[in-house]
């Protein structure tokens, strides 16, 4: 397959979402895309047939999908191209944090690669996004971090990742950023209630309730 052939937006999603699940070592199966996609187990399989049919992925004999040469570097242009879009539309059009995501879902398809090089080039030295996920290429950048279910009652830490699972709910990212959740701000890792699956932690001041799921989406770095 020519490496000049670039795959339909659909299957541009699905290599994104692949890569995305990959690059925190998550194991990557039918049932995490269908999640992720919002549509049902029949249509990713269908999918992924033609994705391995046409040299994308490759499928495991435990089921689990994996992306070949051709698939991890469309993959990568195109998580790099959401972010870069994420960043110009957060930095220089102030597009609320919040929905930076879903705007940039509109637009990734296509920007090309010479646009997306002026936006690199216009937001140098960028290794994360607004949410604080590496750009390809750029992993080491959060490998200091910890994950907030990891934190330490009592401590105070600074917000530094938010992972994409997240970013594709906008009402949460509209409680986040209405509570100050965002990447650079301080808090104070209060207490895990495993109970009722909450976490507590103080942000300026007032305590904001985190469920379980969501906490485990976000990564942290001790002041």
């Amino acid at each position: 397959m020519s490496q000049e052939i670039r795959p339909s937006p659909t299957v541009e999603d699905y290599l994104g979402i692949i890569y995305t699940l990959a690059r925190d070592n998550e194991p990557v199966i039918g049932r995490k895309l269908a999640e992720w996609m919002e549509v049902s187990p029949p249509t990713v399989t269908a999918t992924i047939q033609r994705m391995v049919r046409d040299g994308w992925v490759t499928m495991a004999p435990d089921k689990t999908i994996h992306l070949t040469d051709a698939g991890r570097r469309a993959a990568a242009s195109l998580v790099r191209r959401h972010m870069l879009t994420e960043l110009l539309l957060a930095r220089v059009l102030n597009v609320p944090w919040s929905r930076v995501h879903e705007e940039a879902d509109l637009l990734e398809h296509n920007l090309s690669p010479e646009t997306a090089a002026r936006v690199a080039e216009l937001l140098e030295h960028t290794n994360v996004c607004p949410h604080g996920n590496p750009l390809p290429g750029q992993e080491s950048s959060v490998s200091d971090l910890i994950p907030l279910l990891e934190a330490s009652p009592g401590q105070t830490y600074r917000l530094a990742r938010v992972h994409e699972e997240i970013e594709r709910h906008g009402d949460l990212m509209d409680y986040f950023e209405q509570h100050g959740l965002v990447p650079g701000v301080q808090l104070e890792f209060v207490q895990v209630l495993p109970a009722n699956e909450t976490v507590t932690v103080v942000v300026d001041g007032r305590d904001v309730a985190l469920g379980l799921a969501v906490a485990r989406c976000l990564w942290v770095q001790k002041i």
